[in-house]
């Protein structure tokens, strides 16, 4: 991919990204490394949206599993996204970076509901803004929460920061050492392959709406920075 400055990114974290090394919780070192790397993005001349998941916190999948109802464990995991979000928040305006919270669940006391347009605004005055709590709806990933909203406000492009991971290979590089890595990838590679790059359906919404991906590390300082501004890193999903 040549180098490509864009106007307005979503960039996807994982819940487990913020967690560091312990696996769980939220790591302030880790919250605050992201922070100072997204207000570098925003002061490049970017707009910036921000999707958490809430894996380190309440994975849904795994309470169902468990034998409790599906949809009050995807409940759960949207609140683990808004405390996540609210962390996010906290460590960016510490940078002193004017942000704002939407939630798919209205909970007014601590953020903004998701209205379209006052996001589009937000973006236009150079605020950040996270949405939090999925898509409002169980049974729906945070990576389709990306996708959506990535189509909803006319993003560029999706920026998927992966732990222990710098793009997208053939197989498990941690548990194959000649798995290969993609430099770029088509989205019906992608769905065929089970590369696991988003699940089907966020991909299938980036293929549908033309939404290209960049997977990278997030592990590397600065890795934020150089997906937003186009540079050549990780692995680039896009084209039919």
């Amino acid at each position: 991919m040549e180098p490509k400055q864009f106007k307005r990114v979503v960039l996807k974290l994982s819940g487990e990204a913020l967690a560091g090394e312990k696996g769980y919780g939220i790591d302030p070192a880790i919250v605050d490394s992201v922070a100072k790397q997204i207000k570098e993005t925003v002061s490049n001349g970017l707009q910036v949206a921000v999707v958490v998941g809430g894996g380190n916190i309440w994975r849904g999948l795994s309470g169902s599993s468990r034998g409790m109802d599906r949809a009050t464990a995807d409940y759960m995991g949207m609140l683990a996204t808004v405390i996540n979000s609210l962390a996010l928040q906290d460590a960016l305006e510490q940078c002193e970076v004017d942000t704002r919270v939407q939630t798919a669940i209205e909970m007014r006391q601590v953020a903004e509901p998701y209205i379209r347009r006052r996001a589009i605004r937000h973006l236009e005055k150079g605020r950040v803004v996270i949405f939090a709590a999925g898509t409002g709806n169980p049974y729906f990933s945070t990576d389709t929460t990306a996708a959506l909203r990535a189509a909803e406000i006319e993003a560029d492009v999706i920026l998927m920061a992966k732990k222990n991971v710098d793009g997208v290979y053939d197989s498990d590089p941690q548990l194959n050492p000649d798995a290969v890595k993609f430099e770029e990838l088509k989205y019906i590679e992608v769905i065929q392959r089970g590369l696991g790059v988003m699940d089907s359906t966020a991909t299938s919404l980036c293929m549908d709406n033309d939404i290209p991906i960049i997977v990278f590390g997030i592990d590397e300082p600065g890795n934020i920075v150089r997906a937003a501004l186009g540079q050549s890193i990780g692995t680039v999903v896009g084209g039919n």
